[in-house]
């Protein structure tokens, strides 16, 4: 005889929403000391990692390759954080991919950084939910080069009845260091 758990539906709404907010969140996020960068860096520095944790579960990824040393302006490489190219993996059963090669600018003399769109689409067992968050803006923590969110909402454009329509990241739940 197999056994089997219920899951009531309202747990698996919030399951859902929980979801969500770390696949939208889990697009660039990253911990860590910042190493320091010099003009004549090679491409091999050209670095971002990444982490978050949503609702006790954990994506992140390292090494994922940027076109260029910030503070310069430049994109990240989908393929780098995807697999098989990439190491993007999370925790509680979610699955989570990159839609497109995100663009950064930093201004250094404000301490921010902006992110013109973040396409993500996440999926666990057989619901998926893609998002899209427009124009995140990312203050720098000190003189690293570790930047933290400010809060961002991201609309649903496709998916599962079960998507919720938006999930929104509070300030602080976000954070990436370019290297």
């Amino acid at each position: 005889m197999r056994h089997t758990t219920h899951i009531k539906h309202g747990t698996r709404i919030s399951r859902i929403a929980g979801i969500a907010a770390l696949v939208v969140a889990a697009a660039f996020t990253g911990t860590g000391t910042a190493l320091a960068h010099t003009p004549g860096a090679s491409a091999a520095d050209q670095k971002v990692d990444g982490v978050i944790v949503v609702a006790g579960n954990s994506c992140s990824w390292t090494n994922a390759s940027t076109s260029a040393a910030a503070p310069a302006a430049l994109t990240v490489d989908r393929t780098t954080i995807n697999a098989p190219g990439g190491n993007l993996a999370c925790g509680g059963g979610i699955a989570a991919s990159l839609n497109n090669n995100p663009a950064f600018t930093f201004d250094d003399t404000a301490g921010t950084a902006r992110t013109d769109l973040i396409d993500i689409t996440g999926r666990q067992s057989f619901i998926s939910c893609r998002y899209k968050a427009t124009n995140i803006v990312w203050d720098r923590d000190g003189t690293s080069r570790k930047y933290i969110n400010r809060a961002f909402t991201a609309a649903k454009t496709s998916g599962s009845f079960l998507c919720p329509g938006s999930v929104n990241t509070p300030a602080g739940d976000a954070s990436m260091l370019f290297r």
